[in-house]
């Protein structure tokens, strides 16, 4: 599975203003809704199943990135949106450290296979310190796109 099959290319917000992690999550399903990958009805239940996986333990994995997901039948496919932090937030990371790096992922409610692919790829690229660093020095959504675009083809 390749992450620019469920990336959306119009949700990747490269300088993410938010300090909070709820507002992060907010900032992240508005770029989705923003390009029509959600519709905005189902904003406040979207966040919600979000708020409520991160109630049951932080999504943040630590070395700077985290990957908010939830399962919601708001969407009929899985989806994704992309988001960097210049300043880092506490996202209540394994580590301690702030988040930078963010994936919010949102899968069908019967899909599980998908989803956990879709959090396994994504976990395995975010090893390389050096694909991570090069994700944070990003200035746009170009970049995102053709960084992320480079991984999948190398490491299928």
């Amino acid at each position: 599975m390749q992450i620019m099959e469920f990336l959306s290319k119009k949700a990747i917000l490269t300088d993410i203003k938010s300090v909070k992690k709820e507002d992060v999550i907010k900032e992240l399903v508005e770029a989705l809704i923003a390009a029509g990958d959600i519709e905005k009805r189902s904003r406040n239940k979207l966040i919600e199943s979000l708020m409520s996986r991160e109630a049951l333990g932080s999504t943040a994995i630590g070395q700077g990135i985290a990957i908010p997901h939830a399962k919601s039948d708001c969407v009929e496919k899985l989806v994704a949106a992309f988001g960097l932090s210049k300043k880092g937030v506490d996202f209540d990371s394994l580590d301690g450290e702030p988040a930078y790096i963010f994936f919010l992922l949102v899968a069908p409610q019967d899909s599980a296979g998908p989803h956990l692919k879709a959090l396994a790829r994504i976990s395995r690229l975010l090893k390389d310190k050096y694909f991570r660093d090069t994700l944070r020095s990003c200035e746009d959504d170009k970049a995102v796109i053709k960084i992320i675009a480079q991984e999948d083809e190398k490491k299928i």
